[in-house]
């Protein structure tokens, strides 16, 4: 097992240097902490081996994860786990479904874990997403991001997913549902790339949102790549953040005045041996 870790941190040693940095500025820099990590990102690996997995993950010395799967783990095993190597899990993602049908099992299991907040990443449709989508998410939302913040001490955040940013009256339904959601009770994930994959400036939302957003998801689109509002695009279109199309140092400057509490690297690529410790290598390279 451990073998496994070394070779992957040789290799990482061997590419690092040949990483894109951006020259500094101030000489400040503009993300110095290190960011957390999506589970969906090694899901292949977690499916086959946990404890190799959360070893490869420690090695590239992520210390903070969002989960959206237990893997075949009991969520006090893999807390377990998760302790044994000084790493925390701030966020529990679910589906829709769970989060409404079984509330309690799912503020038990983020509790177990020592997540603070639970997040959903699609509501289940048939495309387009329209109004009568957008009313049924909001009376959720507003009925279950109540419960578990009253009964359980939890944040509940929406991640967004690209399809809420079709046109709606003078904005979009994703105005719609900030807008008609209960601040007290529901709060967002930004996931960057699926707000610039249907037109959007993510920079320009946190400004406009500002405290709303708690979570955010660091990923890059290829250049070249039009987007739409299928929240789908090939795996291959997740590029190391830097070399795609977004924007990240406007978009990091709008964050941190927005006061985004997690950051998370998340890679959905079949290339995240080489992108991740690219993305980190990056952010890092990042001046004020």
């Amino acid at each position: 097992m451990m073998k496994n870790v070394w070779c992957l941190i040789g290799f990482i040693a061997l590419f690092i240097p040949a990483v894109h940095t951006v020259s500094a500025q101030s000489g400040k820099p503009l993300f110095p902490q290190t960011p957390g990590l999506v589970s969906y990102t090694f899901r292949k690996s977690f499916a086959k081996d946990v404890p190799a997995t959360l070893d490869t993950i420690q090695a590239l010395g992520f210390t903070d994860m969002e989960f959206s799967n237990l893997f075949g783990q009991e969520p006090a095993e893999l807390r377990r786990m998760l302790d044994e190597r000084n790493i925390k899990c701030s966020s529990f993602g679910v589906s829709y479904e769970d989060l409404v049908n079984k509330t309690d099992e799912v503020a038990r299991n983020a509790k177990t874990l020592g997540a603070a907040y639970v997040r959903v990443a699609w509501f289940p449709h048939e495309a387009p997403f329209t109004l009568e989508h957008a009313q049924k998410l909001v009376a959720d939302f507003n009925r279950v991001g109540k419960k578990l913040k009253e009964e359980h001490g939890l944040t509940f955040c929406y991640h967004n997913h690209g399809y809420e940013f079709r046109p709606y009256q003078n904005g979009t339904f994703f105005d719609y549902i900030v807008q008609n959601t209960d601040p007290e009770y529901v709060s967002f994930e930004l996931d960057i790339l699926w707000a610039f994959h249907p037109g959007q400036d993510p920079a320009q939302l946190l400004d406009k949102y500002g405290n709303r957003f708690k979570l955010m998801h660091l990923k890059d689109l290829r250049k070249g790549v039009k987007g739409d509002y299928s929240g789908g695009t090939p795996i291959e279109n997740d590029v190391a953040l830097g070399t795609g199309q977004l924007d990240l140092a406007a978009i990091l400057k709008a964050a941190k005045k927005a006061g985004i509490k997690h950051y998370y690297i998340e890679d959905e690529s079949d290339r995240k041996s080489i992108q991740v410790p690219q993305s980190m290598t990056y952010l890092k390279s990042l001046q004020q």
